[in-house]
């Protein structure tokens, strides 16, 4: 089982900039977006701090976020790569069934990418990323470089806003239309 300890907070500066700009959208009543806790069990703590210094997840989380944005329901999962490939093992397979399954309800599912050492965001559509992994499960590469993106999806710089993901949000809203 793995656990809490083993990776360290990798992510959480991401996460961080995310909760910051979903507090500013809530602020702004443009969206409420609830980041998802991954149910863990202690196994140790430190009694001074009383800090858990180790612990294991207690079950598969679905994804990382999830919302509503203008009466779309929307879910995502946050991603940080630090080279030009993004390892597609990176992405559980229950989070693909359920992203797979939030967008039969009519849902909007996708993965926000920090490509950190380019120091930009990405927003892969739920139907790109299908492409990749229907490519992995054919024999092809089982991960995807960033040349192969959509450029229109890389997130631009606004002022005031950490990870301003809602433009794209729209744009793939438009191009499901």
């Amino acid at each position: 089982m793995p656990t809490w300890n083993s990776r360290g907070l990798r992510g959480s500066t991401f996460e961080d900039l995310l909760n910051r700009t979903n507090e500013k959208y809530a602020e702004h009543q443009l969206a409420l977006i609830q980041k998802i806790p991954t149910p863990i069990t202690p196994i140790t703590i430190d009694k001074e701090t009383r800090h858990i210094t180790l612990a294991y997840f207690d079950q598969k989380s679905t994804v990382d976020y999830i919302g509503i944005v203008q009466g779309i329901p929307v879910c995502f999962d946050a991603k940080e790569c630090n080279t030009d490939t993004f390892p597609l093992a990176n992405i559980h397979e229950h989070q693909i069934r359920f992203m797979e399954q939030f967008e039969k309800q009519d849902g909007i599912a996708f993965i926000l990418i920090s490509f950190t050492h380019r120091d930009t965001f990405y927003y892969l559509r739920f139907c790109e990323l299908m492409q990749f992994v229907t490519r992995a499960r054919e024999g092809g590469r089982k991960s995807f470089r960033f040349d192969e993106l959509d450029c229109g999806f890389f997130l631009p710089e606004i002022s005031g806003i950490l990870v301003p993901y809602l433009q794209m949000l729209q744009k793939d809203l438009n191009m499901r239309d």
